[in-house]
Order: structure tokens, then sequence, then C-alpha cells
């Protein structure tokens, strides 16, 4: 599956609510596994410790999966022993949209990107750093791009930091 088609797609949301992007929802699914598209358009939620990135530890980035847009760097992951990949923070610059799910019976804050407006997972207050903050995130949200390919796939600013 070629998985660059995100960066080259145009998306808009009317608002930060639950619309969705005016992408064709058809056009999404035929570029999305069904895991990805139930995730970032269903606000899905895959399994613990059996998704593609809750153990990498390779440095890079990871952007969102439908739209391109960069939203966390491995700086910045760390084992939460939750299962998921988690971060204690995004990437400087990312646009996050925060809101409240009460979906579990339980009041959660749910986030979703800013660009495409895809569901990728939750935040909590149980985190290490000077936040105090978990990202936990659905692998299905993501696309993990190596320190090595970011210049060629246009994300060299991205560069510093991650060579040591």
């Amino acid at each position: 599956m070629d998985k660059t088609w995100g960066k080259d797609l145009e998306y808009k949301v009317k608002n930060k609510t639950d619309e969705k992007p005016t992408a064709k929802l058809e056009d999404l699914k035929s570029k999305l596994t069904p895991l990805q598209y139930e995730v970032t358009q269903g606000c899905g939620t895959e399994r613990p410790f059996e998704n593609e990135y809750w153990n990498n530890k390779k440095p890079g980035i990871y952007v969102d999966i439908v739209s391109g847009e960069p939203l966390f760097s491995s700086t910045d992951k760390y084992d939460s022993g939750s299962g998921w990949p988690s971060f204690t923070k995004p990437i400087e610059g990312a646009e996050i949209d925060e809101s409240t799910d009460t979906k579990s019976g339980v009041n959660r804050t749910e986030l979703k990107s800013g660009k495409a407006h895809s569901h990728l997972g939750h935040v909590f207050n149980d985190g290490p750093g000077e936040n105090g903050l978990r990202y936990c995130i659905n692998s299905a949200s993501l696309r993990f791009i190596p320190v090595e390919k970011l210049e060629q796939e246009g994300y060299g600013q991205y560069l510093q930091g991650l060579k040591n």
C-alpha cells in the first residue's frame, strides 16, 4: 500500500467539532486499511500491544496517516506500559484538537489532528515530564517516517534533534 498519498490530498474542516473532512470517505476507504479507517474516521481504538508502533524505538517522526501532518517525535516517545504509542508532548507546531469524550462512561480528552480531523487517541494527566501528560495514540492513525527518510519525504526540517 502506498502510504505517501496523504500529503497530496487537501482537507477542509468547517469547524472543529465532530464534522468529517470534506474528502470523499470512499476515497479514504480505498487508501486506508479497514483498521486505519475505523480508528481515524470512526473514533475506534486498536488493540493494545498488537499494533505497529507501540514498541517502536527507531528515531523519526509520526505523521497523521490521512493528511501527512507532523504530530509526534520519537524523542518524546516513551514506554507507558499501556500497549499504545505514548508521547509526552506533540511535535512543536503540531495542531491537535482536544474535545471531551464521554462515550466510555468516563470523561476523557479526545485528540484529533488539526488538518484532517482524524481521531488519534486520548491525552491523560498521568505522564512523565514537565507537563505530566501522556498522549496515548493509536498506531493506526499514524505513519512513521524514520530519520533516514525525513529529507526525501519532505520533512527535513525535523532532522535536527533526531540524529546523534
